[in-house]
C-alpha cells in the first residue's frame, strides 16, 4: 500500500500547479480555474462587456458562396 501512495505523490509533484488566468496566483478548488471570487467576477465582467468574444465564421450558402445581405426571400 505504501508504494501506491508514494507513486501518487510522485505524480502530484510532476503535475504543474494551475495558475489563475487573471492574476497568476495558484488556483482555489472552490472557484476553479481562478484563485478567488474576485478574479472569477473580473473574468465574467470581461465576457459580459464584450472584451472576450468567440470568433464566428461567416455563414456560406450550400454552393460555397456567401448569401447577399439583402436577400428578398429572407424575413427579418
Amino acid at each position: 500500500m505504501r508504494a501506491s501512495v508514494a507513486g501518487m505523490n510522485e505524480i502530484d509533484r510532476k503535475t504543474p500547479a494551475r495558475l489563475c488566468p487573471i492574476c497568476g496566483k495558484p488556483t482555489d478548488m472552490a472557484v476553479r480555474p481562478f484563485c478567488s471570487k474576485r478574479c472569477a467576477d473580473i473574468d465574467l465582467n470581461r465576457w459580459l462587456s464584450g472584451v472576450y468574444a468567440v470568433p464566428v465564421k461567416d455563414e456560406e450558402d450550400e454552393d460555397g458562396e456567401r448569401p447577399p445581405d439583402n436577400d428578398p426571400g429572407e424575413t427579418a
